[in-house]
């Protein structure tokens, strides 16, 4: 659509910035679960112009409201009456989030037009497969897939109401910050369901700091100082954790994890339904943000693809919700990139070719690390490859099921292999942060399992008689995929993995019928 392609081609700094103000002027009311639209809406109406407005279930229904005004946020606050405290006595904070009751219940008589509700989250992977059997083309399977599991315009205002809610007590003591999305909330690649990774930025440290450079003399604030910046940062999200557990609205199960690599409150947001990683600042990752942005802008293969891709490595097990030597999906979205750098002619620019397109207001230097690359998405010239879904999603498996893992390594920069600079079993460089490797959690099984995986799905897709399972209603293309390879298949995967390196392969067939069993329920996991 054409409203699509304008939204598409905004940078990425534009989007927030719209998301952000759009949240800001935005509430959350609990409705009855027999709700005349039109009633509640007049009511709003009294307090400003609504702007939009969609209705979802989440332990009951609920009405998100965005105001063209922000100013009639507060006009609504003012008309808004407290909780009787009969049973609980209440924490007197006052949020954007409110109760909407009748006190005539509408009578049984009434014609209730049904409200439309949201989905806010995906279908299982058996009804995926059901709808994906009726498509014509691998490649219009994979769309239908995207289509199933992308965020929707919806579920994205939702996500970043979640940290417009947030930033509402980070204001109470530091009145410039903001609190926004990143990673999958933010960089197109999000499926539905996942959780809403945010951060606390304190904008204004940075232009004080110029501000001040004219005239004869110099005024700055008077600060606590602390012997570094990690113990100031788990200083802050202990406090603002402390401060949604003990006043936040339905925020539960918070829980402050400030020993972590990277310091982070986790808590569950109730009104949303949405489970919250709220962290300090980390520069480094909206940069990997904006890059994926940038590339899932480009072409509309790249996020069929990379979808496609994650869901098949969840339903083989090759990728878990929990830690450990998996293959994360960051990881198997940056192979997926590499891939289709490596197209002829390449589908998507390296991240060297980005930079050398990047220009003044580009540059961003971060701990030392270069992290520029052009923002503005008309600067990079489309890709001449005209190269289908089903010809890529079957050179994916070949490209990977046959790739030299112990010598070569995987480098967005260049968009090249290049020597291992150390053993890991797999190595995908950091495009940022150039000494680490994004991968260095996977271990030789897991990678070896990925390998035998990959060689079993290209061969499926090369042998199959797509005509004749459409005959025998049997699942073809993608849908054949994205069942576990069961028992049956053991003795094929033995072929798959000659040459694999055998010291792991007994544990690796092990680990695969442990897999079908649980696999398909937790397909619907990442």
């Amino acid at each position: 659509t054409d409203a699509e392609v304008s939204t598409r081609k905004k940078t990425f700094a534009e989007v927030q910035t719209e998301r952000l103000d759009q949240a800001e002027r935005t509430v959350l009311i609990k409705c009855p679960s027999k709700l005349n639209e039109k009633k509640l809406l007049q009511y709003l109406a009294s307090h400003g112009n609504v702007k939009s407005h969609f209705f979802f279930e989440n332990r009951g229904i609920n009405a998100l409201i965005e105001f063209s005004e922000k100013s009639s946020i507060a006009s609504l606050q003012d008309a808004v009456g407290i909780p009787s405290a009969s049973e609980h006595h209440v924490v007197p904070f006052k949020s954007r989030l409110f109760t909407f009751t009748l006190k005539n219940p509408v009578s049984k008589h009434v014609e209730e037009t049904p409200l439309h509700l949201s989905p806010q989250c995906h279908i299982p992977v058996k009804d995926l497969i059901e709808k994906l059997c009726l498509a014509d083309s691998i490649s219009s399977q994979m769309y239908i897939l995207l289509n199933e599991y992308q965020l929707t315009e919806e579920n994205i205002k939702l996500r970043f109401l979640a940290c417009s809610l947030v930033r509402d007590f980070a204001c109470a003591y530091f009145p410039d910050s903001t609190v926004k999305p990143f990673g999958s909330s933010v960089n197109t690649f999000g499926k539905l369901g996942s959780d809403v990774d945010m951060f606390l930025d304190f904008l204004d440290t940075g232009k004080h700091a110029t501000k001040m450079k004219k005239g004869p003399f110099e005024m700055e604030y008077q600060m606590k100082r602390l012997p570094s910046e990690r113990l100031a940062t788990q200083r802050i999200l202990s406090v603002i954790g402390d401060c949604l557990d003990n006043f936040g609205p339905g925020c539960v199960n918070v829980q402050k994890i400030l020993h972590a690599r990277c310091p982070l409150v986790k808590f569950s947001h109730q009104p949303t339904g949405f489970q919250c990683d709220l962290s300090v600042s980390n520069s480094i990752a909206i940069r990997s943000s904006e890059l994926l942005y940038i590339y899932g802008c480009l072409d509309s293969r790249v996020r069929a693809l990379v979808f496609t891709i994650r869901c098949w490595a969840r339903v083989h097990g090759l990728t878990n919700t929990a830690p450990g030597t998996w293959i994360t999906n960051f990881s198997l979205t940056m192979m997926v990139m590499f891939f289709l750098q490596k197209r002829s002619p390449p589908i998507i620019p390296t991240l060297d070719r980005l930079k050398e397109l990047a220009d003044e207001k580009d540059k961003h230097i971060i701990g030392g690390y270069d992290c520029s690359f052009v923002s503005d998405l008309r600067k990079i010239k489309p890709t001449k490859n005209t190269e289908t879904l089903d010809v890529l999603l079957g050179e994916f498996f070949e490209y990977f099921g046959n790739f030299d893992f112990r010598r070569n390594s995987i480098n967005l920069r260049k968009g090249k292999e290049v020597n291992k600079p150390e053993s890991s079993p797999l190595y995908i460089w950091n495009p940022f942060e150039q000494d680490l490797n994004i991968s260095k959690n996977v271990n030789q099984p897991q990678l070896e399992k990925f390998i035998a995986v990959a060689r079993e799905s290209a061969w499926i897709l090369e042998k199959e008689d797509k005509t004749q399972q459409m005959i025998n209603k049997e699942p073809w293309g993608l849908a054949a995929l994205l069942i576990p390879f069961g028992k049956n298949n053991s003795s094929k995967m033995k072929n798959r993995i000659k040459g694999i390196g055998s010291e792991t392969i007994r544990s690796l067939l092990d680990s695969l019928k442990l897999n079908n069993a649980n696999s398909q329920q937790k397909a619907v996991g990442k």
